[in-house]
């Protein structure tokens, strides 16, 4: 493995009405899946989710939590048919979960398209602000993953891995890695602690939000390895690692290193790769005392003894990826996977030294830069309020007001995926994966659709009783290649099933 595989990006919006604090989030959040459904010619009731496969109490670590003690917020198999939730033609999710508008990302293969159709989610985000503001009281959506007074909401990343990997080995070795990442994957914040009552400036907006290690909870108790097996896909081949620790990433470099450098470790701990130990002592404590200190120069202790800083951990993790690339790949090494070596030491480099020189390609940095411009001017300190404005405006996903897209559109932050780029992705799903036959069905037989889920497209043949279930749990068969041409070929829904059995069947 190298940093393909199947993956995507869960984003969940900050939302809010301009001088309506007590304004219902649920409400608004359905108004913003609806309008922006109905700019694209989708009625919810017709391509609505398909909940039959879900299984969001099933543990990773061979058990089922009971229904009785799960939080009402882990029963997302259940369907509340007061919540607006549509399937997209470029095979994303949009739909209203805990009170924030989500886009759910459709499958893609390689990190830089995850960026792609991520941003592709903010554009669909922004256009329907853009409808709803001229229908009173309108809305603000921002691309953040907390509103600073104890409220967190998540940015979720999906990776594909063997079912083989001993659970145990993924949890031992990605726990030091995901108490580093945020070192150059942190979108920054102002303001300490979960409510942000402490005054200062940190690397994460998540990592405060974090209590325990190990668990199957996305929004309590939140663990850094989530345990929850749901692989949406062949259950004995595949299984879904659900990361909840990310945040959400305006800088394309820091996203691009999001993905792929999780992917590529993962790789790593597939193979049995990792020679050495490299876990650390107390992790979410060392998380949070990681995400509070900007200056990088604090020591974390690793149980075997050393104590090193958190940049020096992820040196050490990208030189074994390198070993490891090496080792595998030499010289036919894939391009994407290049690319990501590329920033990963790109960024580290520009982080052992000042981290400031890192603000072109990190989030926390760029914004910080931004915020020290605000305190040098108005001599502010990091307890001053309007500084806390700054950092709700900068993920705002209006693109005149919204200041990461003011410093994108300057030219002071690295672009890897230009907005035209984006903006066809906001209707095309990805041609290398099952995505592209979801969104490929909503678009040519959109009456017949009924529901839709990442494992199955669910259709009304006309004049037959029952609704027919079309199982696409293999990642990877659902593609333009393998079957474009029985979509394009086929002139009604009843045409396409006869096509797909016949395809199906001389395949066995």
């Amino acid at each position: 493995m190298t940093v393909r595989r199947v993956m995507g990006i869960e984003t969940e919006y900050g939302i809010s009405v301009p001088g309506a604090p007590g304004a219902n989030p649920m409400v608004l959040s359905g108004d913003v899946v609806t309008t922006y459904a109905a700019s694209r010619g989708i009625r919810p009731a017709q391509a609505s989710w398909d909940y039959a496969d879900e299984a969001p109490l099933r543990d990773a670590r061979g058990f089922d939590m009971g229904r009785g003690t799960a939080h009402p917020s882990q029963l997302t198999d259940v369907e509340d048919p007061t919540m607006a939730n549509v399937v997209l033609t470029n095979g994303a999710r949009l739909y209203v979960d805990h009170a924030h508008p989500e886009y759910s990302s459709p499958e893609v293969t390689t990190p830089r398209d995850a960026v792609v159709w991520d941003k592709a989610g903010e554009l669909v985000m922004r256009e329907a602000v853009h409808r709803l503001a001229t229908m009173p009281p309108g809305v603000n959506l921002y691309k953040n993953n907390t509103d600073g007074k104890g409220a967190s909401y998540g940015t979720h990343e999906n990776y594909l891995m063997s079912r083989r990997t001993p659970f145990a080995r993924i949890i031992a070795q990605l726990t030091p890695f995901f108490v580093v990442r945020q070192v150059m994957c942190g979108s920054g914040r102002v303001g300490i602690g979960v409510d942000s009552r402490t005054p200062g400036y940190q690397l994460a907006q998540r990592s405060d939000f974090f209590e325990t290690e190990v668990g199957l909870e996305t929004t309590l108790k939140r663990p850094i390895i989530n345990t929850r097996d749901e692989p949406h896909a062949v259950a004995d081949l595949y299984r879904r690692l659900h990361v909840i620790l990310g945040d959400a990433n305006h800088c394309d470099v820091a996203n691009l290193l999001k993905m792929g450098s999780t992917s590529l470790v993962l790789a790593m701990i597939e193979d049995d790769a990792f020679t050495t130990d490299l876990s650390v002592v107390a992790p979410v404590r060392t998380l949070q005392a990681v995400s509070h200190d900007p200056t990088l120069q604090s020591t974390i202790e690793l149980r075997d003894g050393r104590s090193i800083r958190p940049v020096e951990l992820l040196r050490t993790y990208f030189e074994l990826a390198i070993d490891y690339v090496d080792a595998k790949w030499g010289s036919d090494v894939d391009p994407e996977t290049t690319e990501v070596l590329h920033w990963w030491d790109r960024v580290l480099t520009a982080l052992e030294g000042d981290p400031m020189d890192a603000r072109r390609w990190v989030d926390w940095v760029a914004k910080l830069s931004v915020l020290e411009g605000y305190r040098e001017r108005d001599s502010l300190g990091w307890g001053d309020p309007r500084l806390k404005a700054v950092d709700i405006q900068w993920s705002d996903v209006r693109a005149d007001r919204g200041l990461a897209h003011r410093l994108a559109a300057t030219g002071r932050v690295e672009v890897l995926v230009s907005d035209e780029e984006a903006t066809r992705a906001m209707d095309a799903a990805p041609e290398d994966t099952r995505a592209w036959f979801r969104g490929a069905c909503l678009r040519k037989f959109p009456e017949s659709v009924v529901a839709a889920s990442w494992d199955s497209v669910v259709v009304e043949v006309p004049g037959e009783r029952t609704l027919q279930r079309i199982p696409i749990l293999e990642p990877l068969r659902g593609t333009k290649a393998a079957v474009g041409d029985l979509v394009d070929g086929a002139p009604d829904i009843r045409s396409l099933l006869a096509s797909l059995a016949v395809a199906d069947g001389s395949s066995d």
